[in-house]
């Protein structure tokens, strides 16, 4: 398949600059402010957080069209909403409304812990039900884990970035293996997905948007059965590398050359074979 992503070119063109910073960005914070209040409003009566997320699916859905991005989604039959351990690669702020916008089920999200605490985003993932980790601090993340466990036993797919962070370089980075944790012990697969676009759009560090093609490709589900929590790091790289290749199939990024124990090394949390 031809690849149609380019480089995100530096400096970006003045046009595209100027209306970036004169209608983009000014939009975007003041959609996040309008659907935030709407969505703290409609935690007053809804504690099942189901209409935050429709709330939540369509902020995502109208900041991917201020940003300018065009999203295609390859193997949409995927997306069956099934109970499961979504994920995908971190390469943007653009990274959470476009997987709003494009997941066409109820799920909640594995959030860093620091996010809660942000005005509008923070207010609508605590009121709207999404788990916080603590990465930072181990025994603190396995007891959010072990909240989204039962966030899945309970009947809701779960959404989870496993690298924890967005890439800098846009290549893909280690994962936590916390991923892997939930759905062992949920019985539960994973669901791998591959952001590809997001970096070019508005990468780290950068207020700029540049609108291109964003896709979202999504893996054959990953059974999780005959996996046992001693087999974390294992599981875990067979997710990093599904997700890897479904990334660079598509982005103008080679693959790094590295050797596969390098590739695929994992982030271990502690305590979690107990």
């Amino acid at each position: 398949m031809p690849r149609s992503l380019q480089p995100r070119p530096s400096p970006v063109p003045f046009g595209t600059w100027l209306f970036s910073y004169a209608f983009r960005a000014p939009a975007f914070f003041l959609s996040t402010g309008f659907f935030g209040s709407l969505s703290l409003l409609s935690s007053l009566w809804d504690k099942s957080g189901r209409q935050q997320h429709a709330i939540a699916q369509s902020w995502g859905r109208v900041i991917t069209r201020i940003s300018g991005a065009k999203v295609r989604i390859l193997n949409p039959e995927n997306l069956d909403g099934r109970i499961a351990v979504y994920c995908a690669n971190h390469l943007s702020y653009m990274d959470t409304p476009v997987i709003f916008g494009s997941l066409p089920f109820q799920f909640r999200i594995v959030a860093r812990h620091e996010l809660f605490g942000l005005p509008f985003i923070g207010w609508h993932l605590t009121r709207s039900g999404q788990v916080p980790v603590n990465i930072s601090n181990p025994r603190a993340s396995i007891g959010s884990l072990s909240s989204a466990v039962r966030t899945l036993k309970s009947g809701l797919p779960l959404f989870i970035f496993p690298e924890g962070g967005r890439s800098e370089s846009g290549h893909t980075d280690e994962f936590l293996n916390g991923p892997a944790f939930m759905a062992l012990k949920a019985k539960a697969p994973l669901i791998p997905m591959a952001l590809i676009g997001t970096w070019e759009l508005l990468p780290m560090h950068n207020k700029v948007f540049f609108p291109v093609e964003v896709i979202l490709a999504v893996g054959e589900p990953i059974e999780t059965t005959g996996y046992s929590v001693r087999e974390l790091d294992k599981l875990t790289a067979h997710l990093r590398a599904e997700i890897s290749r479904l990334y660079y199939q598509h982005s103008w990024l080679e693959a790094p050359a590295l050797p596969a124990e390098a590739q695929f090394e994992t982030i271990t949390l502690e305590g979690t074979e107990q």
